[in-house]
């Protein structure tokens, strides 16, 4: 299978990992602390590895980011020019946790993290996606109410690599909203989803 890089070693990169390994791609997860994922790696079997930022970057040939944005620019950075022409699927969210819970939103139009990573990474096809979704559901989305929807925004190469992998997974509406600009909306909609679980 194809080799897929993660940026970020919290919940969400190690459920996407494995999501993709189901899928039969081969996963290196990145991390300040590599030495943290040992029982991830496990788990994972032999289509699994971590390493540092840079290693993981350069393994994959499709990029995830799913760190706290406040380390976002920083693993950038410590991944070194390992995004070119390459597909960056972004599953930030602009939160402020400095103050405690809930989270404070930081985001906005002309400031979403998806329009950010993009300035950043000029030569990648950066894709917005999975941000407003608990991670539970990411790889796995059949519910009983029925089925969710999975917004998505950016480069069209993203979008279509997303669709088929999200539909592989289960999603059955996968909904394109445009180019990386309209990533303030899918931020403010994790808002959304994040200040109504701390209220309910």
């Amino acid at each position: 299978g194809m080799n897929i890089g993660i940026l970020g070693s919290g919940d969400v990169g190690k459920t996407l990992g494995k999501g993709l390994i189901q899928l039969g791609y081969n996963i290196k997860i990145g991390s300040r602390d590599p030495k943290k994922l040992q029982e991830w790696v496990k788990e994972a079997g032999a289509q699994g590895s971590a390493g540092n930022f840079e290693e993981a970057a350069k393994f994959g040939e499709i990029v995830f980011i799913c760190t706290l944005w406040a380390g976002t620019e920083n693993a950038i950075q410590l991944a070194g020019k390992n995004f070119e022409k390459k597909i960056v699927v972004d599953v930030t969210n602009p939160l402020d946790f400095s103050q405690g819970m809930p989270p404070r939103y930081i985001g906005g139009p002309g400031k979403s993290n998806g329009e950010k990573i993009q300035q950043w990474l000029p030569d990648a096809h950066v894709v917005k996606a999975f941000n407003m979704i608990g991670n539970a559901m990411m790889c796995n989305p059949k519910r009983e109410e029925g089925d969710p929807t999975l917004f998505i925004a950016g480069e069209e190469k993203g979008k279509k690599f997303i669709e088929d992998v999200a539909r592989k997974w289960g999603w059955k509406d996968v909904v394109d909203m445009g180019d990386i600009t309209v990533s303030h909306l899918l931020e403010s909609l994790a808002m959304v989803w994040i200040e109504y679980a701390f209220k309910y």
